[in-house]
């Protein structure tokens, strides 16, 4: 019995430290637009790929120094961050997207028709940075609107809905999937919305890998685990979120998750697996960035992003 029992313990010592640890950067707070990698760690699935995984929450400003430094393997951020960070010569790569369609949007109490709709107007910006700002840049230039002479971009920081709401901005740019259901909610209005997608069409925030990190099987391991928690979290939001909830607390809302899940499929995931970016978007969305100034002339989307550690199984 006793030699028994000394095997068994033995076996689970073995197995224990046979697994790897992946270390996992997430922006900002942990937070329910997080939760098929708080999924993929409770259900096991990371486990079942040998890792065991340790995310650090913070800034992505701060996160990508530690990536670059090898104390995270892994963080989870906007493309552009990876965009500006390989443009600026850091060995960094673009792997796996949780949002097919970027979430970002222009919000407004006032009806808004198109692009063309917003001269003459405010809009709200967090600042002069980050996905919003490229989106709001890229939907001004498809209506050859000039910032300035033709709309007031005003920097309010993270007070998008309280602006709209109090008037203090005709329209803000924020998220589909959080901003503008917490001004429906607060105001008890309809919320008008304007579509970035057609002059800038970037998927959302996603894992970035390193050089280091991109060697051997690792990402691969990292990114099935991830699309596993992504599946899970599409068939199953309810319970995806009960799952996760201790992790975020009361914080999160499932309403927000509810509307975030149909931004993680569409019709290129059907075919090539949740997670996987479509090339044809990506090269619309460097070509934005181009015109910008943002990126060189002869920037090449395949540059920043690859698809190649992506299970198209997991669909």
């Amino acid at each position: 019995m006793k030699r028994a029992a000394f095997l068994l313990l033995g076996l689970l010592a073995t197995a224990a430290s046979a697994q790897r640890t992946v270390n996992v950067g997430l922006g900002y707070n942990p937070d329910v637009q997080f939760t098929p990698f708080y999924v993929a760690d409770k259900l096991g699935y990371f486990r079942a790929e040998g890792l065991s995984v340790k995310f650090q929450h913070g800034y992505v400003s701060q996160l990508l120094p530690l990536l670059l430094q090898g104390k995270l393997d892994f963080v989870v951020g906007d493309p552009e961050d990876a965009i500006f960070a390989r443009n600026q010569g850091a060995d960094v790569r673009y792997v796996m997207t949780m949002y097919q369609k970027n979430p970002v949007t222009v919000f407004s109490l006032s009806p808004l028709s198109g692009p063309e709709s917003l001269k003459g107007r405010s809009v709200g910006i967090p600042g002069p940075f980050g996905s919003s700002y490229h989106a709001i840049q890229a939907v001004l230039d498809s209506a050859n609107l000039t910032e300035g002479r033709d709309v007031r971009l005003n920097s309010i920081g993270f007070t998008q809905v309280d602006a709209v709401r109090a008037g203090r901005v005709d329209a803000a740019v924020g998220y589909a999937n959080n901003d503008v259901l917490q001004l429906a909610r607060t105001s008890g209005k309809k919320v008008y919305t304007l579509d970035v997608t057609d002059a800038y069409p970037m998927v959302g925030v996603g894992l970035i890998g390193t050089g280091k990190s991109l060697t051997g099987d690792l990402a691969r391991k990292v990114v099935r685990a991830s699309q596993r928690g992504l599946k899970f979290t599409v068939a199953d939001p309810a319970r995806a979120f009960k799952l996760a909830q201790p992790v975020f607390g009361a914080s999160g809302s499932l309403d927000v998750l509810k509307a975030s899940v149909p931004l993680m499929t569409g019709p290129y995931t059907q075919a090539n697996g949740l997670g996987a970016m479509n090339p044809s978007a990506w090269t619309k969305a460097v070509a934005a960035l181009v015109k910008q100034g943002k990126l060189p002339a002869g920037a090449k989307a395949s540059d920043y992003y690859s698809n190649a550690y992506i299970s198209k199984t997991l669909k």
